[in-house]
Parts: C-alpha cells; structure tokens; sequence
C-alpha cells in the first residue's frame, strides 16, 4: 500500500506541476486566458480550475471531493470546443486521473449557459468514461455541474 502510496504522490505532483506551469506559461498571453471554477455533481463529485486557452481550448485540473486524504484523486484534462455558439458548447478532451482510479478519462459534455445576460455562470453535462489502468476496469461515470468563469464576459 505504501509503494501505491509513493506512485499515486508522484503522478498527482506531475500533474499539478504540468497544470500550474500551462497555467502561468498560458497566462502571460494577455489576449484571452479565463480562469473558471467549477463543481460537478455525481457518485464521485468533483471541484474544478479551468484554464481557457482561446474559444476553442481549454483545461481543467479537478479533484474528486467526496474522498478522504488517503484517497486524494486529481484528474487533469484538456479539452476542445467541437461547437461553441453564443449561449451553448458541445466539447471533448483527454486526460489523466490518479489514486482511487489511475488511467485515462475521455471527458464530453454539453456546456451551456441559461441566463442570457450573464455569461460567465453556466451549467453543464458530462459523461466521462474511464480507462482504471491501475484496477483494470472500464467505468462509465456522468454528471451535472456548474462553472463560474472570471474575467471578460
């Protein structure tokens, strides 16, 4: 359990510094960058920061909040707006999860935004399958959620 312990610590402190450095390489780019912050309900809830890159891209670093701190699990994606309207965005992305599961998430979802005049509250669906590399399962987990986004509207 210790050497899983080891791993999962490691693996979670690639992801974090890989997020962070994006982040502040990315955010030196005047032109667009948006920092959200989000919250999606399911079995595994999960707390959210995203980054947006341009229109078109963006990631999220999210951590699995119903766990305890043995069972601390970051999932870090990045993401692509297959379709962005004015009030909608249909999106897809890859990305990794550590600790309770350990593999690839492949993240789609529908992002939408129900209150005309403020954009930068939104609601979202999601349906994430999981490849647990670690527990060699496939899990299919769904969700809904929410994202405030800072910055420009």
């Amino acid at each position: 359990m210790s050497i899983l312990l080891k791993r999962t610590n490691k693996l979670m402190k690639k992801l974090l510094l890989i997020f962070v450095f994006l982040s502040v390489l990315l955010s030196a780019n005047k032109g667009f960058g948006q920092l959200s912050l989000s919250y999606q309900f399911s079995y595994w809830n999960k707390i959210g920061l995203g980054y947006t890159f341009s229109p078109k891209i963006w990631t999220e670093l999210r951590i699995y909040s119903n766990t305890n701190l043995d069972s601390f699990t970051p999932e870090l994606v990045f993401l692509l707006n297959v379709t962005k309207k004015e009030r909608h965005e249909i999106y897809i992305g890859i990305g990794g999860v550590a600790n309770v599961f350990e593999g690839l998430v492949f993240p789609v979802g529908l992002q939408f935004r129900p209150i005309a005049n403020f954009n930068r509250f939104s609601m979202q669906i999601e349906f994430e399958p999981i490849m647990d590399i670690g527990g060699d399962d496939f899990i299919f987990q769904s969700s809904a959620g929410i994202r405030y986004t800072f910055g420009k509207e």
